[in-house]
């Protein structure tokens, strides 16, 4: 079984992907050969024979690692990623390489060196990003789960306008060991998946303490999926009325309150809150995040790695000539921000000031679960929008990470679930987000509203 349903994975992969353009490299000959060794040797890993998609800025020994950039070349990291390492261990098959905004800088999956990818639900639109190959592989059935990376939103996203799960867990929770640096401080691996269960076994499988990532916590992982018991007695969930105001699609604002009153119906206390300084969210966030962007991507030089100009007999042109090749617009934009940012004179003024604010967006969310288990928002303000729609207005592309980036910045998990489809079958997704290491509570959450209004819709382009 686990040979038949890693060749479906795989054939639908290359079929589909020429529409999508969801996966950079598609590993037949490697997949199939471990299917067939699990096989023979009967493996009862958690995932044993389970095809997953992996986003190209999480590395595995001998695939590519692009992170969607011609900087990188042809790069093939010589070692696993520690959430890899574990997946493997589970028996998990890893079917290929996902495309993403390139270092996953970007919410549409347009910024990606080799084409932006499309939704399957409608392939003239967006996929999300910056995990929008991953996001769309899932949607479409090519996979059941799949990989991601999330800085801002770059998992919950790009679930919420393909309609699937996506997960971001508690700054700590799974280490970063070979996740290709973005800004450190907020970067985390999560998971899609089209079923809650599926979301908890594998986070299960990828959590936990590692040695080569300091951030990591010591935290016991516990029995996620032990968590779906449907029982909401006692919960409380807040709802952040100010949020759901101007900017937000009205299909998308009708679609989040039908999902506040399911929760009423299932036993819920629904208990209004304030989070006062979420409006500074987006500036915080495009501060701090490409402050560290500055800096983590100073090591792509064309020295050590990846794509180096050529004819360039001084190491300065060099340098200079290497990465004006190698980088895209949007990743040159933030470099460039973030150096402002952290440069002599402006320091104090902009970054010194975001991680005060960021400090006070924290401190809300610490008020705010003092009086609920988790709260609820919209993940995105509106569905799936056309591919090129905001590709020249980044203030208007940033926006789209409004109800996601407080989640980073908190360092707090979030989840987004599918509640429904536009008037334009596009679809619509809800955020939890709950106190640190609460994902038991957020899966539950989540897996009851599941149980109770089931999301069965399909996409036209799927692999089934």
């Amino acid at each position: 079984m686990s040979r038949q349903s890693v060749e479906f994975s795989i054939t639908a992969a290359e079929r589909l992907n020429e529409t999508l353009n969801a996966f950079l490299e598609i590993d037949r000959d490697g997949a199939l050969k471990r299917a067939a060794e699990i096989e023979q040797t009967g493996s009862q890993g958690a995932l044993a024979g389970v095809p997953i998609a992996i986003k190209d800025n999480i590395c595995v020994r001998g695939m590519q690692a692009s992170c969607g950039s011609k900087i990188l070349g042809d790069y093939h990291p010589p070692y696993n990623a520690t959430v890899i390492e574990r997946l493997l261990k589970a028996g998990a098959v890893v079917i290929g390489k996902t495309n993403c905004d390139e270092f996953a800088m970007g919410s549409s999956n347009e910024n990606s060196a080799f084409g932006p990818v499309r939704n399957p639900w409608d392939t003239t639109r967006v996929s999300g990003g910056s995990s929008g190959g991953s996001a769309a592989a899932v949607a479409a059935g090519i996979v059941p789960v799949a990989l991601g990376s999330d800085t801002g939103g770059s998992v919950r996203q790009p679930a919420s306008l393909c309609g699937v799960l996506g997960m971001k867990p508690t700054y700590g929770r799974n280490s970063r060991y070979g996740l290709v640096a973005f800004a450190s401080s907020l970067d985390q691996v999560g998971v899609f998946a089209r079923e809650v269960e599926d979301v908890a076994r594998v986070l299960g499988v990828i959590a936990g303490r590692d040695p080569h990532d300091s951030t990591t916590a010591d935290v016991p992982v516990p029995d996620y999926t032990a968590s779906l018991t449907g029982d909401l007695k006692g919960a409380r969930l807040g709802f952040p009325r100010t949020l759901f105001g101007q900017g937000l699609d009205d299909e998308v604002k009708k679609a989040v309150e039908a999902v506040v009153d399911a929760y009423r119906d299932l036993g819920v206390e629904i208990v209004d809150i304030e989070l006062p300084h979420a409006g500074y969210a987006i500036a915080v966030y495009y501060i701090i995040a490409t402050a560290e962007a500055s800096s983590n991507l100073a090591r792509f030089d064309g020295v050590r790695y990846g794509f180096r100009a050529e004819e360039t007999p001084e190491l300065r042109q060099m340098y200079r000539r290497t990465r004006e090749e190698g980088f895209g617009p949007e990743v040159k934009r933030r470099i460039m921000l973030g150096t402002y940012v952290l440069s002599a004179g402006y320091y104090d003024a902009y970054y010194c000031k975001a991680q005060q604010v960021r400090t006070m967006i924290k401190n809300d969310f610490l008020d705010a679960f003092r009086r609920c288990d988790a709260f609820i928002t919209p993940t995105s303000p509106t569905p799936a929008f056309a591919i090129g729609e905001k590709v020249d207005d980044p203030l208007a592309m940033y926006l789209n990470d409004i109800y996601t980036v407080t989640a980073n910045l908190a360092g707090v998990p979030g989840i987004s679930v599918p509640c429904g489809l536009s008037s334009n079958r596009l679809p619509i997704g809800f955020q939890l987000v709950g106190p640190y290491w609460s994902e038991p509570t957020l899966l539950r959450l989540a897996h009851a509203y599941e149980q109770s209004r089931p999301f069965t819709d399909r996409p036209p382009i799927s692999a089934s």
